[in-house]
Parts: structure tokens; sequence; C-alpha cells
């Protein structure tokens, strides 16, 4: 099941459909010191974060089990619901791919050419765990590193770093055939360590996101995501089918609920969903607010 929480190891399927297996999310156990407690609250235990790498470890401190990303592609009926802690464990491999792997450093450009999906909000942390600058819809050739979805292979091609391609497919496929010139993430990754250290502190005062043109410092990014949710309040769980390459996307879709204790409906290809459909989902995800 996606929204498993019971194991740690990651496992395949072997559906020769599937392109050779497909990763199925893996999960870490709840941490001890929170079992049969009342969770605490997300802005006692955050209030100094100033990064985003920060944000995540206080919401695995606070409640590993609340749902945090639940991912619907409208286009082909896939559904994933990921917990902090799956979704923690999803980061930290990413992060060690990114860091020993590709061997990126503290101040590194990435571009990131994927949409809003919750494999591109795993690899939006990553790069904050590592320190890599995660420019949205960046230019290649002017990056160290690219991460490409299927769409976006021949633009990537002109990235002259180490260059990662993901299927999108559901649960997390491979591509059925690997794209010369690409590391294939669902092949790299699930052999990657389930915990992450960075081999140098994060600058939380240093570069670490540019969408639309704007550019912004990690600090600057926690701080504008808690004044972005300040109004919806904490815990608030938010249905946006806005796309990642604006920042009231990137709020509303990801930082806006790590930093406020709360939860996000991804929706990917909500126009084709009806209105009869949209009003169902908000009624059965139990959504407070909607962008």
């Amino acid at each position: 099941m996606l929204n498993s929480v019971t194991t740690n190891r990651h496992r395949r399927t072997d559906d020769p459909s599937d392109g050779g297996g497909s990763l199925l999310p893996w999960t870490a156990e709840p941490l001890p010191s929170v079992r049969g407690k009342a969770p605490r609250t997300l802005g006692r235990v955050n209030a100094t974060d100033r990064t985003p790498a920060d944000l995540l470890r206080s919401a695995l401190a606070a409640d590993p089990g609340r749902p945090l990303v639940t991912f619907y592609d409208d286009a082909t009926g896939e559904r994933v619901e990921l917990s902090v802690a799956t979704f923690a464990n999803w980061v930290a491999k990413t992060a060690n791919l990114l860091q020993g792997d590709l061997a990126a450093e503290p101040g590194d450009r990435l571009a990131l050419l994927l949409p809003a999906h919750w494999q591109s909000a795993v690899w939006l942390l990553a790069c904050a765990s590592v320190g890599v600058v995660a420019e949205v819809g960046g230019d290649p050739a002017d990056a160290d590193l690219v991460v490409s979805g299927p769409d976006t292979l021949e633009e990537a091609r002109a990235c002259k770093g180490e260059r990662v391609a993901l299927a999108l497919r559901p649960l997390g496929g491979r591509f059925p055939q690997p794209p010369a010139g690409f590391a294939d993430y669902a092949v790299e990754v699930p052999g990657q360590g389930d915990r992450f250290a960075p081999f140098a502190p994060v600058d939380a005062d240093g570069p670490g996101l540019v969408v639309g043109g704007e550019e912004f410092s990690y600090a600057e990014l926690v701080a504008r995501a808690r004044a972005d949710a300040a109004g919806r309040g904490d815990g608030s769980r938010v249905l946006s089918g806005l796309g990642y390459d604006t920042w009231e996307g990137l709020s509303a879709g990801l930082f806006g609920a790590l930093a406020t204790g709360g939860s996000v409906v991804l929706c990917r290809n909500l126009d084709a969903l009806s209105e009869a459909g949209l009003a169902q989902r908000v009624e059965s995800e139990r959504v407070t607010h909607t962008v």
C-alpha cells in the first residue's frame, strides 16, 4: 500500500508491465520518544528553525505519523499519501544520492525541471538538506546538475554536469527504457542510506531557492512560508492545484505545510476533475483551505 507506514525497508514489485519493477514508498517507524504521547505542537518545536531541512526535522519530532503530502494526478488516477516519516525517508535517500553519488556541494546550482509532484517536493527538501540551490525551471546549460521529468529530457541535455531523470510513473516506477545520458532516479535511489548528515553545515543565509526569477535564502524562504500560512492557522490542510513554477505554488503546495504543522493535497491536472469531483475530494480529504 502506498500509504503504509509499517516498515523501514523498501521493496519492489515484479510486474513486467512496470518496466522492471517499481519502488514503493519506504518509511521509518515513529520516534520512540513520541510513542503513546500527544504530539508536541509544531509552533513550539520549530520556533528557531531557519531552513526547510530544519522544518522537516521538527515535523518528524513532533508527529511523524501525520499526513504531509497527499498527491493526486487527475490525468492518471494516481493517489499517493506520504506521512512525515515516509517523506523524510525519501528526502534522506535522495539527499544521500545528491551528496554522495552525484558529488553535489553546498552552493551548487541544480536545475529542477519537474512539475508539481510529490517527487518534486522530495527533491526540493533534498537540495535544502545538502545546501544545493534549487532553480525551479532553471536553465540546464547554466546549472551544475539537472533533474528532469520525462517531458524535458532534450532540454536537460544542455547540462554539462550530472543528469538525473524521473519517469514520474505511478508507484515511483522506473523508465521502461533508461534515457541515454541520465541516471534513472528510481534505479539509483533505493540503495541509498535511510539517514542523512551533510558533509558541511547548511548556511541558512546563503542562496537556497530560485523560482519565478526571484532568489531566496533558506531563512527568507522559511520566514515567507510562515507569513503566507499564518492566516490559515496551524494544522491546516490545503488543497493546491498550483504548479511549482511560482512561489505561490511552492508555498501553498509544500513549504507552508512544513512551517505550520499542516498538510497539503497536491493536485496535478486538476482541470480534468469535475466540480462535483472536486467537492467530493475536499470533503473526503478534510480540506480546510483551497488555492
